[in-house]
């Protein structure tokens, strides 16, 4: 039902700033609320953020907030992710996904659809 595809990865210097998006194809976009994960070489895939249907809400991880920002565009069916102020530690593959139903998810199991994810690499 619903495809996504993460793109604006790359290689970036710490301090610096990355805006990834997320494409979906499918029906119905609108109706899923987003999330953001992330997950390094030999880690676990951690949440980064969320944002309802309709984006009036949004929740983030301690690790991002005041530097990340989710925002999507139901017109043109894609969500992103404005990273800034990068720090090495924010390396890692980054992956959006797709949930069912309204509200703000933070766990893995709430997401239906994954998108392949997009590498994130902050040097020093």
């Amino acid at each position: 039902q619903v495809q996504l595809v993460e793109s604006g990865g790359g290689l970036v210097q710490a301090g610096g700033s990355l805006r990834l998006s997320c494409a979906a194809s499918g029906r119905t976009f609108s109706t899923y609320s987003m999330g953001w994960f992330r997950q390094a070489p030999g880690k676990e895939r951690d949440f980064v953020a969320a944002i309802t249907w309709n984006g009036g809400s949004t929740y983030y991880a301690d690790s991002v907030k005041g530097r990340f920002t989710v925002s999507r565009d139901n017109a043109k069916n894609t969500v992103y992710l404005q990273m800034n102020s990068l720090k090495p530690e924010d390396t890692a593959v980054y992956y959006c996904a797709a949930a069912a139903g309204y509200g703000l998810f933070s766990r893995r199991s709430d997401y239906m659809y994954w998108g392949q994810g997009t590498q994130v690499t902050v040097s020093t």
